[in-house]
């Protein structure tokens, strides 16, 4: 073949792989484009996240792939208390991993951000972001929602009819749901813990004491609720919205209910650690995070989208049609560390 011919090839081959890249075939802001270019030089960014079922995570970073040719992104899926234990022990051991901490529990991140260990960063797509979550971000520019869902009550729709399900929070309490209720364990899930905190401010700890009398089921993860749904070893739960319905997306009988006293509103941050292997790949998996691309994957999995202009998965009802309740940060921060040895003590776990 001619050798001015393959040469032509060669480049036509090259000019086509550039305008099929996602990232490449647009114009990236300046900002976007030197976090990039530095962000190429880096180690892989690695992600400690508790924000996500394992497929959402594998999703998100397969997803910042995409967007970004040449960046490799792995990730940590584990409960939030793990996460963050292992976060304190890479730090004390002077060798770090995550470059993104992604926890759903707020109360961790006063306390590293006391500690002087998260990087200041104001990502440029904060902007996007849903007007009523901006109010969870941290005012220093230390940590930023980039996850939002909720936290309601769920049942498994073969063996509960409808007109027989939990309406609201105390429902769970009736006896007729004696070794039938499922729930997470505050020590482990972010999730659980500002539930127990909210059950506590909204009825007192004689709510876990009536609870206990039913004799429920405690799992670590409050994911754990939709795997005991599904072998129908519990009935009810108090389990999250995103994971039973993408498990009912699967074929199993399981449905949600919006509490009429309000579900629980789950704002779970991300903060780019101050020893990041890898800051600025981590900075761009920030703002990825925050992106209408990100909230797209998101709510596929029936996720909140943190993010303007998306719409919710099917079968989840729009943000604004939901009852929400949520504790404030500091009694969150104050009350999860209280609520975990209250919670051994009255269930013996």
């Amino acid at each position: 073949m001619n050798r001015n011919l393959t040469k032509w090839i060669l480049a036509g081959a090259a000019a086509a792989a550039l305008a099929a890249s996602p990232v490449l075939a647009q114009q990236m802001q300046p900002w976007e484009k030197d976090l990039y270019e530095a962000a190429k030089k880096e180690k892989p960014v690695t992600v400690y996240t508790a924000h996500y079922n394992t497929d959402e995570a594998a999703a998100l970073c397969a997803g910042f792939e995409k967007k970004y040719p040449g960046l490799k992104c792995n990730f940590v899926r584990t409960t939030a208390q793990v996460a963050f234990q292992r976060l304190q022990q890479d730090m004390q051991a002077n060798a770090p991993v995550a470059s993104v901490f992604s926890s759903t529990d707020v109360s961790h991140y006063p306390e590293l951000k006391k500690k002087g260990l998260l990087l200041d960063y104001r990502p440029h797509n904060a902007a996007q972001m849903v007007d009523s979550l901006k109010a969870y971000n941290d005012k220093d520019g230390q940590y930023w929602v980039t996850a939002a869902a909720l936290m309601l009550l769920t049942y498994n729709t073969a063996e509960v009819q409808e007109k027989d399900a939990p309406k609201n929070w105390p429902d769970l309490l009736d006896p007729k749901w004696k070794g039938k209720v499922s729930i997470g364990h505050p020590a482990y899930s972010g999730y659980v813990g500002t539930w127990v905190v909210l059950m506590q401010k909204l009825y007192g700890w004689d709510y876990f004491t009536k609870l206990e009398k039913n004799q429920p089921q405690i799992g670590r993860s409050v994911n754990d609720t939709v795997t005991m749904l599904n072998s129908k070893e519990r009935l009810v739960a108090a389990g999250p919205e995103a994971t039973t319905l993408l498990s009912r997306d699967k074929g199993n009988p399981l449905a949600v209910v919006y509490p009429t006293d309000g579900a629980l509103l789950m704002v779970s941050a991300s903060g780019i650690p101050k020893n990041a292997p890898s800051p600025n790949a981590g900075k761009l998996y920030m703002e990825y995070l925050l992106s209408k691309e990100a909230g797209e994957i998101q709510v596929k999995s029936h996720s909140l989208s943190v993010v303007k202009g998306v719409a919710p998965g099917a079968g989840a009802k729009p943000l604004e049609q939901i009852k929400v309740v949520r504790p404030t940060e500091d009694e969150i921060t104050k009350g999860i560390p209280e609520v975990k040895e209250k919670f051994r003590d009255t269930f013996g776990v």
